[in-house]
């Protein structure tokens, strides 16, 4: 199956922090595989903004190289390289102050689609969008695009959503999580409220429970000072695990439109129950075999930050009455994967004993390294001599099922396209992300009061050993974290 590419409208997007990381790694590297497979219409425009004096050719330079190096065959793509870098061009602009705002004027094209990029410091967000509004840029039609970390608390997520405001209007915002333009998660809605099969199931009369993982192999090697401030809480389980978790939990909504979507999702955070520390694990790695540990990576000899959090979490309503969702992220584990695996209860009555309290049943949607789809069920063993009951995966991966471009577009690809296009089904709203912290917050206030230090734990497993007493106590296990 081949995918359809449908083009967007011809834009003009500003990439403010151009020269940095993110823009080298994913937002560039993005645009010319659209472009590439033609989405991005002839006349489109990049822009690139940045602190860096420099002209367009060598802003054109440093962006081949980049392409070169994050793109897989981009050196067969000659034409088509030359091509994408003419669309492009510079601009020094000073963030706080007003240098290079009024050159930045003249870039832009009037009665165009107008994007902007903020891929840079959140400290930042407000005197861009300032500068913004001060110099004409932001029309009424402009659409600003912010990276996470969306605050540090609801204090200052609530700020850093007033800032925005001030200037734009909240249906101009769009809040970007990678995790959701990621098409397994997409998926998730398509299986959700696409198919009559699931729906009828999807509740706690029929789900045991739900694990949500999100694993990482590396540590925290060279961003250690940053992460140290933030936490795998903060880091990746008030907003990706979050996101995964409404997906998964929310209703269906009237229509598949942004604000019926995200009007959802909103409910299932502010449906959550507050945690018990005692059903939460903290977890910090060691060093191992010549390696650092955590708290060599984070420079801080007697850190308390968390590099590994597992917790059950309660949904307060009628469809999760009675289920619990396990939440688990990490780094320095046994291997980097992500998915969501909704555990099936046992038959009402079972005829084989043997299978008793086995929850043979599972649906995995994986998310990394290979997006798919799996289905767990029991069958008997083909041949004679009794019943032999094995369980097998009915197993769709995605690359094999709708051809190569199921994975080779980045969910960066995706999402940058949904800004042009306008859509914000797949970004998150101000209230939502004020939600998610103040449900976070008060879990974050009851380590920091208690000063329990984090849990030890390997290098290479899957987490301390009280993260599986944490399901093991109620005669659940973890599924495994596969190399």
């Amino acid at each position: 199956m081949v995918s359809r590419v449908i083009p967007v409208d011809p834009f003009d997007l500003v990439v403010f922090g151009a020269t940095g990381d993110l823009a080298k790694r994913k937002i560039l590297p993005g645009l010319f595989h659209r472009f590439t497979v033609g989405q991005m219409p002839e006349d489109a425009r990049v822009i690139g903004a940045a602190r860096s004096d420099m002209d367009n050719t060598a802003f054109q330079a440093l962006v081949r190289q980049s392409l070169l190096e994050f793109v897989p065959n981009a050196d067969d793509l000659t034409a088509e390289l030359d091509l994408f870098l003419s669309k492009l061009s510079y601009v020094c602009v000073d963030a706080k102050g007003t240098k290079g705002w009024d050159n930045l004027v003249s870039e832009l094209r009037p009665d165009t689609i107008r994007a902007f990029y903020l891929s840079v410091t959140p400290s930042l967000f407000g005197a861009i969008a300032a500068n913004m509004n001060a110099h004409g840029i932001a029309t009424k039609d402009s659409r600003i695009v912010v990276e996470k970390p969306f605050g540090h608390d609801l204090a200052s997520a609530k700020a850093l959503n007033s800032e925005l405001r001030r200037n734009f209007e909240e249906s101009q915002i769009y809040r970007i999580d990678h995790y959701l333009g990621k098409e397994t998660v997409q998926n998730l809605m398509a299986l959700r409220f696409a198919n009559s099969l699931w729906e009828p199931l999807w509740n706690s009369t029929h789900i045991d429970h739900v694990q949500i993982t999100v694993a990482e192999s590396l540590g925290v090697e060279g961003r250690g000072e940053y992460y140290d401030k933030s936490g795998a809480m903060r880091d990746m389980v008030q907003n990706h695990l979050m996101q995964l978790l409404c997906l998964t939990a929310m209703e269906p909504p009237s229509r598949l439109t942004p604000n019926a979507v995200r009007d959802e999702k909103v409910k299932v955070i502010e449906a959550l129950e507050p945690v018990e520390q005692s059903d939460i694990v903290r977890g910090q790695y060691r060093g191992r075999d010549g390696e650092g540990s955590y708290r060599d990576h984070a420079g801080d000899p007697e850190s308390l930050t968390e590099s590994f959090v597992a917790m059950k979490v309660k949904v307060g309503n009628w469809r999760w009455s009675g289920t619990p969702f396990y939440l688990r992220t990490g780094k320095k584990l046994r291997a980097r994967t992500s998915e969501i695996a909704v555990v099936f209860r046992d038959p009402p009555h079972m005829i084989f004993p043997a299978l008793e309290g086995r929850r043979g049943n599972a649906l995995i949607i994986r998310l990394q390294p290979d997006e798919g789809i799996t289905l767990r069920t029991t069958i008997k063993e083909p041949g004679p001599g009794g019943m032999r009951l094995a369980e097998v995966s009915l197993d769709m991966t995605f690359a094999e099922a709708l051809g190569a471009d199921a994975e080779a577009q980045d969910a960066y690809e995706r999402l940058i396209m949904d800004v042009i296009r306008g859509d914000q089904t797949l970004f998150m709203r101000g209230d939502e992300v004020e939600a998610a912290w103040a449900w976070a917050d008060p879990i974050i206030s009851g380590w920091e009061e208690n000063g329990l230090a984090p849990a030890r734990y390997d290098p290479g497993s899957s987490g301390p050993e009280d993260a599986l007493m944490l399901m093991h106590r109620e005669g659940r296990r973890w599924r495994e974290i596969e190399v």
